[in-house]
């Protein structure tokens, strides 16, 4: 792992930890703004509508994510756990577009931009294969290598039967030849 890579995760992740932590330990702070979200998207989805439960587990993710990205330990699942956890958080957190306090508005605005960096921040360390191959480069690799196998196998079969082809007719003139000199 780089130098930059083992600062910019823990760093990048610190803000995901702490928030997390936040959530899972005073979730009543939080559950009242995330009401109308519970009763909008939660029941259609299949989700508890128990804000609480839902700021609760919110935070797990966003602390579990922030955890895996921080010690390098799975970045890019926990990097993708966060951007999940994030996306929510960001849309009822700070709905500034609902504002009609100008101040507020501005606020609110300014910590979905925040949030929306953090995000590009976060997307980009989801994608970070750390200079090795991906895992769609490695399956192409593995697809290319059993392509040229088969090919090559599919010309060594037809080589081996009109080898085999041209051993047989050799073998026929042979026993007929042989068959010939032994009647004559």
């Amino acid at each position: 792992m780089t130098f930059v890579r083992r600062i910019a995760r823990p760093m990048l992740a610190s803000v995901f930890v702490v928030q997390g932590l936040d959530a899972l330990r005073e979730p009543q702070k939080i559950a009242p703004r995330v009401e109308g979200f519970a009763q909008k998207v939660a029941g259609p989805l299949g989700l508890p509508q128990d804000p609480e439960l839902l700021v609760r587990a919110n935070g797990a993710v966003m602390a579990g994510g922030g955890a895996l990205l921080a010690t390098g330990r799975l970045p890019r699942l926990g990097a993708l756990a966060v951007v999940g956890s994030l996306v929510p958080t960001t849309m009822v957190g700070h709905p500034f577009w609902a504002e009609k306090d100008p101040a507020a508005r501005k606020l609110h605005r300014l910590q979905f931009l925040k949030n929306m960096a953090l995000l590009g921040g976060l997307l980009l360390a989801a994608v970070d294969t750390e200079g090795k191959p991906g895992v769609a480069y490695r399956v192409g690799m593995v697809r290319d290598d059993a392509t040229r196998i088969a090919k090559r196998t599919r010309r060594d079969a037809r080589h081996a039967a009109r080898a085999t082809k041209r051993e047989a007719k050799l073998a026929a003139k042979l026993a007929a030849s042989q068959a010939h000199d032994a009647l004559t």
